[in-house]
């Protein structure tokens, strides 16, 4: 069944909101605030093993990018890796003037977004300048930076995309472009550091 208006990107898994921790900013600055793409390539770092799993790095990966939403996880498999996701905006997705026309919402690891006619911009592009990723931190001081971010707030991160395994023959696998839309279409980040950027004046 097509559903108008609604974009899912994402996994499915169950998830829940702590407003009171990571309650949206506000009197966020007009303006495109990331202006570049993610940047992507060889990858490097060699596989490694997190606990149950085994981690294979795809591509190295960093990025600036606005918080549209944040959905923490704590009872789905996929939570013992990624316990948050941070749907992330870009270029023109992260201006407010842009996404503040959109109703924008995450659960079971999909990232959803909604308009009225007419859309701020057109579709494709609204899909190709932002995602949800499932983010794993790689330190507990990067877990402790993750844990402080709120929506609005501009955001910074490196690491790598990476495919995840364990011994029961799961998968988890990053996507690899930021075209794609859909189940399996968010990033799967082992997050090595993560800074919350200050705003310009």
């Amino acid at each position: 069944m097509r559903i108008p208006h609604l974009l899912l990107i994402g996994l499915c898994a169950w998830g829940g909101w702590n407003w009171s921790q990571h309650r949206p900013v506000s009197h966020i600055p007009a303006g495109i605030a990331a202006a570049d793409l993610p940047e992507q390539g060889s990858p490097r770092l060699a596989p490694l093993r997190v606990g149950a799993y085994q981690l294979t790095p795809l591509a190295s990966f960093r990025l600036q990018a606005r918080v549209l939403a944040r959905e923490d996880y704590r009872m789905d498999k996929e939570a013992d890796l990624a316990p948050t996701d941070l749907a992330l905006g870009w270029g023109p997705m992260s201006d407010p003037a842009i996404y503040g026309q959109l109703a924008i919402s995450q659960s079971r690891r999909f990232y959803f977004w909604r308009y009225q006619d007419p859309p701020p911009i057109p579709p494709g592009e609204i899909a190709r300048s932002s995602a949800n990723m499932h983010l794993i931190p790689a330190t507990p001081g990067v877990r402790a930076d993750l844990s402080r971010v709120r929506p609005g707030q501009l955001v910074r991160l490196e690491g790598h995309l990476v495919e995840a395994r364990d011994d029961s023959g799961w998968r988890w696998r990053s996507s690899l472009t930021r075209d794609d839309t859909g189940a399996g279409a968010c990033e799967l980040v082992w997050v090595e550091a993560l800074a919350i950027e200050p705003e310009r004046p």
